[in-house]
């Protein structure tokens, strides 16, 4: 609890995969801030990407240049129209794409700097896919250090694979080379592993295969004034709280190769005294790792004008 027994708050931001047809649509119907975000969005890309998030086709929406504008737009409509009404803000953090969202919320990152950002972090992001063919795959039921020789295992029998996701204990998410991760999601299920399922994804994300978008993002950030966040965002490369613009610009680049250290920002907010969590978006996946990473956390996730009007 801080001062008062007021509780510490921390605003959470969902990644690629939270997408959806219809997404948003209601907020903005409900919500003239909402209504505002959507607008702006369309007028920054100079594309009608509201009308791809709530008519799709689904496949178009899924497309990772298209995929993660829509999922940050969606979120930061949720967070202008409950901003008002929200406690002192102690951290954020965001998976993956969110991670531009919480700097958004920040005040760290400009909206119009953000949208532009993360549709050509899609873009660079599927490029790379292309260039160098690779997937991931969601492991069920293995600890970390199981999992992590998983795939030196099977990186060692030629080709890349790497941890991407440490999501929560025993949820992870490998990626690299195709035939390698097909070696270590057998590995996997010999060492003990629930399940292993191939993720239908462009390619291997978070790991070293994707270090051919680091030079363009770099060159995108470049160009971005970036100011003080007014609350800490837990980076998801080293699970600490950043201040610093320096650290950010470098971090948000590194985050593109780096594995999303997922339950160790849980567990830092969790050791800084925060005692409620929101996500802010579409769906509530994180509000769901949240409860596998400590079962005693008030989580709640707000994205549909229902959820907000309780909340509020």
């Amino acid at each position: 609890m801080g001062l008062g027994g007021r509780p510490l708050v921390a605003l959470l931001f969902p990644g690629q995969g939270s997408q959806f047809v219809g997404m948003g649509r209601d907020l903005a119907e409900a919500y003239p801030e909402a209504k505002r975000i959507f607008e702006d969005a369309d007028r920054v890309l100079g594309a009608p990407l509201s009308q791809l998030m709530w008519q799709g086709p689904e496949e178009e929406l899924t497309r990772t240049h298209n995929a993660q504008p829509a999922i940050l737009v969606h979120s930061i409509a949720v967070q202008r129209v409950i901003a008002t009404k929200l406690p002192k803000v102690s951290f954020a953090a965001g998976h993956s794409l969110g991670e531009f969202s919480a700097y958004v919320a920040a005040g760290t990152l400009g909206f119009a700097d953000a949208v532009r950002s993360v549709r050509r972090r899609g873009e660079l992001m599927f490029r790379a896919g292309r260039e160098r063919p690779g997937t991931m795959a969601a492991i069920l039921g293995l600890d970390d250090k199981a999992l992590e020789k998983v795939c030196q295992d099977a990186s060692a029998q030629g080709g890349e694979c790497v941890p991407a996701n440490y999501n929560s204990p025993g949820q992870l998410v490998i990626s690299g080379d195709v035939p390698t991760v097909h070696i270590a999601m057998a590995l996997a299920k010999a060492a003990g592993a629930k399940r292993a399922i191939q993720l239908n994804v462009s390619g291997a994300f978070h790991s070293p295969l994707m270090s051919p978008a680091e030079a363009g993002l770099q060159a995108q950030l470049s160009d971005v004034a970036l100011t003080a966040p007014k609350f800490p965002v837990v980076s998801n490369v080293n699970a600490k709280p950043i201040s610093d613009v320096v650290a950010a610009r470098r971090l948000l680049i590194q985050q593109l190769t780096s594995p999303v250290r997922w339950t160790a920002c849980m567990q830092t907010m969790l050791t800084g005294g925060v005692t409620e969590f929101i996500e802010l978006g579409p769906g509530n996946v994180l509000t769901g790792l949240l409860r596998r990473i400590e079962k005693s956390a008030n989580g709640r996730a707000l994205g549909t004008p229902a959820e907000v009007a309780e909340w509020l």
